[in-house]
């Protein structure tokens, strides 16, 4: 926000995919090991699985105050300050971008990472800053806008890049939801369409934890039907927020949603949550989900070439073990935990909802209840057909994949929670 001269700088973090220029200059380094273990680039994470290109992934890393940009698999991009894991072999990264051809793009467990060129003042673009409104300059500002700064020559740009050189996350814009008309989803009967950002921000983060696969963006489909409030991601996917995901965009520790989404799992990350919703699924069933979502996004499959690639079994190779240590961190780090069994979730809707209420100390009416049960599908549901037409599973990696599961069954019972169903292992 600015007038005429004078400058007032806040934060209010969020991320956008729209249309950028592919004429980032950035340099690139070279392939990384990118695993549960050795983790390459530990800050932001992007996703834009039908047009990602490099220089996509290079402007949200540099305009979001990172040094680097790693891209993975086609369509993921990551950004860290520092490259924490090895280089490996050039053709590890044989992946194209999904919006460009010609630039590496990563792999499986590898990424494809560059140094950002870093912008000069006046000539940073700053997609990722949007505008919020007008707002009445209350008599005690400096709750709000901590900062000030008195520019004689003063425009939009100098503004924002006096803001952007504080530390973020620390300030608050003023809440104007209470006046914000929402918009009706197609999907959605009058009983529960109307969603919002909580009324009050909340003082503690829960998260919404699950490996990749699990069915985390389900459940956060359940959870906004039936307390009507948005749910945060740790992450920005820009398919999401356009399906209605609003909270995709908003930083993820501004206290405006019921929970947030992450998939992380390391000691640092797990304790920045206050408590925790864990959500697990059996691994055969979350490892195809995510393959398939790699391949093909949200709703495809990956066809059968794909699943007799090379990049199946190192796909299971590195994403397997992650499955269980990510259940083992959390069940190992995380405070105040509600474990969720994705199988449990299908069998008894209504009674497993009621536990995830309850545990967001949140009212939901026996209406909205109903309403998320009708309507509990949402845009993100793979449709069953087009698997595999042979088992992809190789004697190899159900020997490695059952262990996982007995030692996660295993630290759930020594934690008080109840065990793994037991269809995991016999599908």
């Amino acid at each position: 926000l600015f007038d005429q001269q004078n400058c007032c700088c806040t934060h209010a973090r969020t991320y956008t995919h729209a249309m950028m220029s592919n004429s980032h200059n950035g340099t690139y380094i070279g392939c990384f090991l990118h695993n549960i273990s050795e983790r390459a680039l530990g800050g932001i994470m992007l996703y834009d699985l039908r047009k990602m290109t490099s220089s996509l992934c290079q402007d949200t890393c540099s305009e979001s105050g990172y040094q680097f940009a790693g891209l993975e698999y086609g369509a993921e991009c990551h950004c860290g300050n520092r490259i924490n894991s090895p280089q490996v072999a050039e053709e590890d990264c044989s992946l194209a971008c999904r919006g460009e051809r010609g630039s590496p793009c990563g792999g499986v467990g590898r990424l494809s990472i560059y140094k950002v060129q870093e912008q000069m003042p006046g000539h940073r673009k700053f997609r990722n800053a949007h505008q919020r409104g007008c707002f009445k300059l209350g008599n005690n500002t400096t709750n709000n806008f901590p900062i000030h700064s008195f520019q004689t020559n003063l425009t939009s740009q100098s503004c924002i890049e006096t803001s952007r050189s504080y530390q973020p996350g620390l300030f608050q814009l003023p809440d104007k939801n209470k006046h914000t008309k929402k918009k009706q989803t197609a999907l959605l009967d009058s009983r529960c369409k109307e969603r919002m950002f909580l009324p009050q921000r909340s003082s503690s983060v829960v998260a919404l934890s699950s490996f990749p696969g699990a069915g985390n963006t389900w459940v956060r489909h359940l959870i906004e039907l039936m307390t009507g409030y948005y749910t945060g991601s740790f992450y920005f996917d820009g398919t999401l927020y356009s399906k209605g995901f609003k909270g995709e965009k908003d930083f993820w520790r501004s206290g405006r949603s019921i929970c947030v989404k992450t998939h992380e799992s390391g000691k640092k990350e797990i304790e920045m949550f206050d408590s925790a919703i864990l959500l697990i699924r059996n691994p055969y069933r979350s490892l195809m989900a995510e393959f398939n979502r790699k391949c093909a996004g949200h709703l495809g499959h990956a066809s059968d070439a794909q699943w007799k690639s090379k990049e199946w079994p190192e796909f299971v190779s590195s994403y397997a073990p992650w499955w269980a240590s990510h259940a083992l961190s959390w069940l190992k780090f995380g405070r105040h935990l509600q474990v969720i069994h994705y199988e449990e979730l299908q069998r008894a809707l209504l009674p497993q909802l009621r536990l995830i209420t309850a545990f967001l100390n949140i009212t939901a009416t026996e209406e909205r209840l109903i309403c998320a049960q009708s309507n509990q599908d949402g845009y993100f549901k793979r449709p069953g057909a087009q698997q595999p037409y042979f088992d992809p599973f190789t004697p190899h990696m159900r020997q490695m994949i059952n262990t996982f599961i007995h030692t996660v069954d295993a630290a759930l019972q020594s934690r008080n929670f109840s065990g793994l169903p037991r269809e995991y292992i016999h599908r």
